[in-house]
């Protein structure tokens, strides 16, 4: 009989990562993560969707390869169950291509949601069931109510709060408020041996 220890849920990196081992990571070698992430079972990250066109500086020249980042997130981020991130894709010089999605860091995406953003900046929360089209930009302390519909290439000011299919702003985050886009204590709930969420 085997003395192994039982296999965690969660694998964590050297940068305190934490990514369950029943999510789905495509193209990994195209994916950045920040550190102090955590990636919940059924997470769908498609990395394998990178931009596919090469100039003809960089390949004939044989030197530096080409950044084929095609998602970068930042630190102690939360991907929910069930949340999809793909980078988004346009027709760029005649030829389909992806550019890559960036996230900053404390962003919560919510169970079910499926972000094709150009970009998401720091302290943002997107709830559940929230769909954010492609080339859309969501800045800092953004917080997206469930069931919101983000049109693509839309601009989200900094400070708001949007709702609605499509998305509009319906009010703003209130001063103090941001204490309540930290993720810090959300990570340590979370991996192989959790610690209890602070009362």
């Amino acid at each position: 009989m085997s003395r192994r220890p039982p296999r965690g849920e969660y694998i964590e990196t050297d940068t305190g990562n934490k990514v369950a081992r029943k999510a789905t990571l495509v193209g990994t070698q195209n994916i950045m993560l920040g550190g102090k992430t955590v990636i919940q079972p059924e997470v769908m990250i498609r990395g394998d969707l990178v931009r596919s066109i090469q100039s003809s500086s960089t390949s004939s020249s044989g030197g530096a390869t080409p950044n084929n980042t095609a998602v970068a997130i930042g630190r102690y981020c939360f991907l929910s169950r069930g949340a999809c991130l793909r980078p988004p894709g346009r027709l760029y010089k005649g030829a389909f291509t992806y550019m890559p999605l960036r996230m900053g860091d404390h962003v919560f995406v919510g169970p079910g949601s499926v972000i094709q953003a150009a970009s998401i900046g720091s302290h943002v929360y997107i709830g559940a069931r929230v769909v954010v089209g492609e080339f859309a930009i969501l800045k800092d302390y953004v917080r997206v109510l469930d069931g919101t519909v983000i049109p693509p290439n839309m601009v989200v000011p900094s400070f708001t709060i949007v709702a609605g299919q499509p998305a509009r702003v319906i009010g703003e985050v209130p001063e103090g408020g941001h204490e309540a886009f930290e993720l810090r204590d959300l990570y340590k709930t979370v991996g192989n041996n959790p610690h209890p969420a602070p009362a």
